[in-house]
């Protein structure tokens, strides 16, 4: 099934001009009466547009690179990992909102979605004026979660801190992957750092991994996180450059 239009779609971009936002949306949900439900639902808001509706993730990636909206509404089930859909979308358009619709999500699924990008989990039963609300909310750069949602986020992020700051065992690492580590620190990508040390993107991928499992980290913000803590890069001692041989008389006088 090809994505749905949605009637005026071609007039998408016309917004009202006493509208305090101008909030372009795309709904991806498998089940087709969920898309029409919260289609009404927006239908009588000012400051919202449903650009598309999609069912399942091919449709929504195409609907995204198509449309770039402001918010996704997506549910987790059109893909079998929304954790790495939601990665694979904000590669697509990296200032894209997105709001995952999940009946139950366990804890660890929370956290995943928090940690990909997800701005706000929502469930089925929302009430039409809290969506409503939750989408302004999202629009305007806040975090949609509930409490409980946001005190497993809070004590993840503790939990973090603490395993970061808490000293460990010296890790040996090699002169490669200290030097792919300065790469990170210093916010450089996969393909810049390859070009630094002299290798290929793989190779650094690879290293990568390694080093995560060696600290104990799982991404490069942890990585760099752990490098500020424990004051990684700074303990090394940078090669010596062994001095320049002294100039000979006959090369001195032919200059």
């Amino acid at each position: 099934m090809a994505e749905e239009p949605v009637e005026g779609q071609e007039q998408s971009a016309a917004f009202p001009q006493e509208s305090p936002f101008r909030i372009r949306v795309v709904i991806a949900d498998s089940e087709p009466i969920f898309r029409v439900g919260m289609r009404k639902i927006f239908a009588v808001e000012d400051d919202i547009r449903v650009l598309a509706q999609t069912e399942t993730q091919e449709q929504t990636a195409g609907a995204v690179a198509k449309h770039v909206p402001d918010v996704l509404l997506m549910e987790s089930g059109i893909s079998p990992d929304p954790a790495e859909t939601i990665s694979s979308l904000l590669q697509i358009a990296p200032k894209l909102r997105v709001v995952l619709i999940d009946a139950e999500p366990e804890e660890d699924e929370i956290l995943e979605y928090v940690r990909r990008g997800a701005c706000g989990v929502i469930p089925r039963s929302i009430s039409p004026d809290l969506l409503v609300k939750c989408i302004r909310k999202v629009h305007s750069g806040e975090t949609w979660l509930d409490n409980r949602s946001v005190n497993l986020v809070i004590e993840a992020y503790r939990a973090q801190a603490v395993k970061l700051t808490t000293p460990k065992p010296r890790t040996r690492l090699n002169p490669k992957e200290l030097m792919i580590i300065a790469g990170v620190t210093q916010g450089l990508r996969n393909k810049e750092i390859a070009a630094e040390v002299g290798t290929t993107e793989q190779v650094v991928k690879n290293y990568l991994r390694k080093i995560y499992d060696k600290l104990g980290v799982s991404d490069r913000l942890e990585l760099a996180l752990y490098c500020m803590h424990h004051k990684l890069l700074a303990s090394q001692k940078p090669p010596e450059t062994p001095p320049a041989p002294p100039a000979t008389l006959e090369s001195s006088a032919g200059e």
